[in-house]
């Protein structure tokens, strides 16, 4: 089956080059580092899970099918599909009776984050879940260091609207750790995102 990205190019799966099997493995911990913001995140959200604190999923990408195959009646073979731009952000959920809607973003930059990662129909979103009282927020993560930052929408809004009207098309480090929150890493949850939101919001 082909799948293809939004700008066109064709998904392919990667293939590992065979190995010689070893007498001994090592087994990873959990504290190693490493770990994409993605992996953290959906492992703080099975820890909500599992303990009833949250319900919160990373929403699936959507796929537009363009080629299917019925070998037979009961049977059909997707052969070719597309990645669609998600018209949202990547996470929404349920937190003691609010609803929660957030992005989350990395960058190797040291000393900013670039808002070009940012897509406009994102902030739109976020807008309008602002207006209806749902809690909205980045989750915005310094790849090098592994520092994560809880940005409400308040001030995204005010630096998106800055760059809009020709200032910084980034937001500093200085300005995050200022106007948003950093989480400190854990073990059990990783990134432990709900104790800022309910700091911030109750």
């Amino acid at each position: 089956m082909k799948f293809h990205y939004p700008n066109g190019k064709k998904y392919v799966e990667a293939t590992l080059p065979s190995k010689k099997p070893r007498a001994k493995t090592k087994q990873v911990s959990y504290s190693n580092r490493g770990m994409t913001l993605e992996e953290d995140i959906n492992e703080t959200n099975q820890y909500y899970l599992t303990f009833h604190k949250a319900v919160i999923h990373k929403k699936p990408t959507p796929v537009q099918i363009v080629d299917v195959h019925y070998p037979s009646r009961s049977a059909a073979v997707i052969k070719e599909a597309y990645f669609k731009q998600p018209s949202t952000t990547d996470y929404n959920g349920v937190y003691k009776g609010r609803y929660i809607d957030f992005e989350a973003k990395e960058t190797k930059n040291k000393t900013s984050f670039p808002l070009k990662n940012f897509h406009e129909h994102q902030i739109r979103h976020m807008e309008a879940v602002d207006a209806q009282e749902g809690i909205t927020f980045v989750l915005i993560r310094f790849s090098v260091t592994e520092d994560v930052f809880l940005l409400p929408y308040g001030p995204l809004r005010y630096f998106w609207d800055r760059m809009l009207e020709g200032g910084r098309k980034s937001i500093t480090r200085d300005e995050l750790e200022e106007k948003g929150i950093l989480i400190p890493l854990g073990l059990h949850p990783r990134v432990d995102y709900l104790k800022i939101v309910h700091q911030l919001y109750f």
